[in-house]
């Protein structure tokens, strides 16, 4: 048979990227189309998305990707980070430059909205992690200061949808990314309007939810006729949230089971298991544990980490002191750094966003009388020791949230490449670790829009092409005795911080 092509519009937090997924009928090969920088601008005092760059790289990528493919195309998706959104008017007009997340503006959000509802009644009703990016907190920020915006939206998209809207005009939001907003029922899986009304905030500008896998319909027209797409290429809501795509990717054969657990490896660290219904104890309240949609009605029940960023922040300020390290470089320098020397917690609220990475690791050392980590290796080697320390804490806490022992964790995207990451994890948790595939995101977007064209039947069957598709590599843990002390150490700093 002829390959038949599937795009995905993958945009992270770093980068985006056009993927070309080419299917022969057994296996998924991902190509590489266009890639693309991505990352906050200042706006005055703000930090925003340049949405109207980023669609013009996407329209760049479209184009080379109709030069390449042809009439072989078959359909386009798009998945993004969670939590952000734009708002449009009745015609179509963008109201805002779209607010990043680590914007400061919800500093102290949080607190303003446990004082009109308790937070116990607000998780009872989303089923979501408290961090102040959280949708749910922008909009009460908007609310205080420009509650004219929202008077004006008449659509909230979240960020792809906003894509999809501009691909083909749907207006619509896709329910694994509206999960991520602290503003969805996970049990009627619906807007929670009854909370937002309860905070204040206007809900006419919610639109329709739809499922993973749903047809939105066809390009605009002027969208083929910008990029050479043909008329009759599809536009499909894979998950829309990249997680929900990098975990309907990963390579198990036990579909349907909380024996494993995936960690979306990258900017964020997301790491859990998929159940079948959202998870609202009290005491998963009390873990700061979020219930995220996956694909076919289930829940991604996992904890959100700080993750890479650590280290990429590092990175930056190492190049801005004119020291420039490539990826490798920086796990050759921790690599002979002395082990398990200092930890910090990922999640500490000055990691969010601090001006310097490696002077907030060092306050964090210096104020809960760890040695302070000085050379470069030191502070790398820091933060990835604290992230594998991190697992394990939340390896433990899923396995008494399902009530199940996790026997394998399977590490999904570009952290996956971290070869000494990979080990620290597996040590930690006392886990072996499967590494692989680093393109999980844009394999789960293709494979869905794939299973829509009728190629595929059931998630197993999308997770059976990737392990036929992918390089895998397992890591046995090693001596676990180190690890468990750092833990205790960790639980112990945590109250000090």
């Amino acid at each position: 048979m002829s390959s038949r092509v599937y795009l995905a519009i993958d945009l992270g937090a770093e980068s985006g990227r056009v993927m070309a997924g080419v299917w022969n009928g057994r296996t998924i090969q991902l190509q590489e189309i266009h890639r693309f920088s991505n990352g906050p601008v200042r706006w005055a005092d703000s930090l925003r998305w340049d949405v109207l760059r980023l669609w013009g790289e996407i329209q760049k990528g479209l184009g080379l990707a109709a030069r390449q493919f042809g009439n072989s195309i078959v359909s386009v998706g798009v998945d993004t980070w969670g939590v952000d959104f734009a708002l449009l008017s009745r015609r179509g007009e963008l109201l805002t430059q779209p607010y990043h997340y680590r914007d400061a503006r919800t500093d102290g959000m949080m607190q303003r909205a446990f004082r009109k509802v308790s937070r116990r009644e607000i998780f009872r009703q989303t089923g979501i992690q408290f961090m102040q990016i959280n949708t749910l907190y922008q909009l009460l920020a908007f609310q205080l200061r420009h509650p004219e915006i929202l008077e004006q939206a008449t659509t909230l998209l979240m960020m792809p949808d906003l894509f999809h809207w501009l691909l083909c005009g749907s207006r619509v939001a896709e329910f694994t990314d509206a999960s991520t907003s602290q503003c969805l029922n996970p049990i009627r899986r619906t807007w929670a309007k009854s909370l937002l009304k309860s905070l204040g905030i206007p809900t006419h500008m919610l639109p329709a939810l739809v499922t993973p896998g749903t047809d939105l319909g066809t390009l605009r027209p002027s969208v083929t006729q910008e990029t050479g797409l043909g008329a009759t290429v599809r536009v499909v809501a894979p998950p829309t949230h990249d997680t929900a795509s990098a975990v309907a990717a990963v390579p198990t054969e036990h579909t349907g089971s909380t024996r494993w657990a995936y960690l979306s490896s990258g900017t964020w660290s997301l790491m859990g298991v998929e159940v079948p219904r959202a998870v609202l104890t009290d005491r998963a309240l009390e873990l700061n544990m979020t219930n995220e949609g996956g694909l076919d009605d289930t829940y991604r029940l996992l904890k959100n980490i700080m993750g890479l960023w650590l280290v990429q922040q590092c990175k930056r300020s190492f190049e801005a002191a004119g020291r420039s390290y490539s990826y490798p470089e920086l796990v050759e320098l921790a690599r002979q750094a002395p082990p398990l020397r200092s930890l910090v917690d990922p999640d500490d609220p000055r990691f969010l966003n601090p001006p310097d990475m490696p002077k907030a690791i060092q306050s964090f050392c210096q104020d809960t009388g760890q040695p302070v980590p000085k050379t470069d290796g030191e502070l790398v080697r820091c933060a990835y020791e604290s992230l594998a320390v991190k697992y394990r804490q939340v390896c433990q806490a899923l396995e008494e949230l399902t009530g199940g022992r996790i026997e394998v964790i399977h590490i999904v995207g570009g952290g996956s490449q971290n070869r000494m990451l990979n080990q620290f994890t597996a040590d930690a948790c006392q886990r072996p670790v499967i590494a692989g595939p680093v393109e999980a995101t844009a394999t789960g977007n293709v494979l869905v829009q794939l299973r829509t064209s009728g190629e595929l039947k059931t998630l197993q069957d999308i997770r059976d092409v990737v392990r036929r598709s992918s390089t895998l590599e397992r890591f046995e843990p090693g001596d676990g005795t180190p690890w468990v002390e750092a833990a205790e150490r960790m639980a112990r700093l945590a109250k000090r911080s």
